[in-house]
C-alpha cells in the first residue's frame, strides 16, 4: 500500500501511528505529497487534494485519516484502536473528532499566514481558530483517555499536540499542564510516536 501524505501533517501521522501500532508500518510505502502543486497526483487519488490518502494495491484510494485508520484496524484480528462497537465505539470517534479538529483548527491558522501577506492576515480568524483549539483542548482535559492505552483517542490527541509543538499556534504548554504530563506519559508508552517524528523537526 502506498501512503500520500508528509511527515508533517497532523493526519498523516496520526495514520503512520496507526500503521506502527497495528504493525502494518512495513508493508505501506510513503511517498510525499504536494496539495498545491496541480501536477501532484494526489489530485487524481482524491479530487479534493488533500492528504493522507492511501493507494492500496488494486489502485482503490481511501481518504480520511478517520476512514484509512478505520481501515487499518479492519486488517488485523484483535481490536486495538477503536472500540467494534456500541456508544464505547461513537465515543471514542467522537473524542477523536474533537482532537481532529484542534489540529484542523491549528492548520487552518498556519495556513492564514502562509498565504495571505502580512496587512492581509485576518486577526478575526486567527481569534476563531484559536478558540476552537483553546475550547477543545479545555473540554478534552476534563475526558482525557487513558495515556498507558493507545487508542483512536489517543493517538490523536498526540498528534495535535505535536502539531501544536511545532507550529506554535497557541502557547498550550504553559496553558495546559494537565496535557502536558499527558503527553509525557503517552510518549513514555508508545514508541510510535517518536517513531513516526519528522527527524529535521526540533521535538519538545
Amino acid at each position: 500500500m502506498i501512503l500520500r501524505s508528509t511527515l508533517t501533517s497532523p493526519f498523516g501521522r496520526k495514520v503512520r501511528m496507526a500503521a506502527y501500532v497495528l504493525n502494518l508500518n512495513n508493508i505501506i510505502e510513503l511517498i510525499p505529497a504536494n496539495t498545491l502543486d496541480e501536477n501532484d497526483s494526489l489530485r487524481e487519488q482524491n479530487p479534493l487534494g488533500k492528504m493522507p490518502c492511501l493507494i492500496l494495491d488494486d489502485g482503490t484510494t481511501l481518504f480520511d485519516s478517520r476512514v484509512i485508520v478505520e481501515f487499518l484496524q479492519s486488517l488485523v484480528p484483535e481490536t486495538r484502536l477503536i472500540p467494534r462497537a456500541g456508544l464505547e465505539r461513537y465515543q471514542a470517534l467522537t473524542l477523536s473528532c474533537l482532537c481532529d479538529g484542534i489540529a484542523d483548527a491549528a492548520l487552518l491558522m498556519t495556513y492564514e499566514t502562509r498565504f495571505r501577506e502580512v496587512d492581509q492576515v485576518s486577526e478575526r480568524w486567527l481569534r476563531h481558530q484559536r478558540g476552537k483549539v483553546e475550547r477543545g483542548l479545555t473540554s478534552i482535559e476534563k475526558s482525557l483517555p487513558a495515556p498507558e492505552i493507545t487508542s483512536i483517542s489517543s493517538i490523536s490527541l498526540a498528534c495535535a499536540l505535536g502539531y501544536l509543538d511545532w507550529r506554535k499556534q497557541v502557547p498550550w504548554r504553559d496553558q495546559y499542564p494537565v496535557l502536558v504530563d499527558w503527553l509525557t506519559v503517552f510518549i513514555a508508552h508508545e514508541p510510535a510516536f517518536d517513531a513516526t517524528a519528522n527527524p529535521e523537526l526540533e521535538i519538545l
